[in-house]
């Protein structure tokens, strides 16, 4: 009985969609309000809101798109857009993971930002995986 517990443990399933928990609740160290500490952004060396393209990003803002990507790899059911919008400006974006993949002993997903500059979007997509500490590494 505990070993099909323990099999059900990374799986639960919400309406039609199935969500993976990519660790155990028990070893997670990433609640929401820890996003903003460079040390869980900085391991995404800069995202790919930084090889966009886009002019005129704020630190503050680049921050902000930082954040989506974060919360899109580490918290969003794959498929589902986390959205971002600069404090001034019309700049805004959306952060949409795939599905977790495994390589060797780590959690990866591949990833879209589309970030919209009041003309077209630009659109990049690269992939990340997780680290022991809850931080995000992006594949290069």
């Amino acid at each position: 009985m505990l070993a099909a517990l323990a099999g059900l443990a990374g799986c639960s399933t919400t309406g039609n969609a199935t969500r993976m928990t990519l660790l155990p609740e028990t070893t997670r160290q990433a609640p929401a309000s820890r996003a903003i500490e460079g040390s869980l952004l900085a391991p995404l060396d800069g995202g790919l809101v930084s090889q966009s393209g886009i002019a005129g990003l704020s630190e503050r803002d680049r921050v902000r798109a930082l954040q989506a990507e974060y919360r899109a790899l580490e918290h969003a059911a794959s498929g589902e857009a986390v959205a971002w919008k600069a404090g001034s400006g019309s700049l805004s974006g959306s952060v949409t993971a795939a599905q977790p993949y495994r390589v060797g002993t780590q959690d990866c997903r591949q990833y879209t930002h589309i970030i919209t500059d009041g003309a077209a979007p630009h659109e990049v997509k690269g992939a990340a995986c997780r680290n022991a500490d809850g931080s995000w590494s992006r594949l290069t």
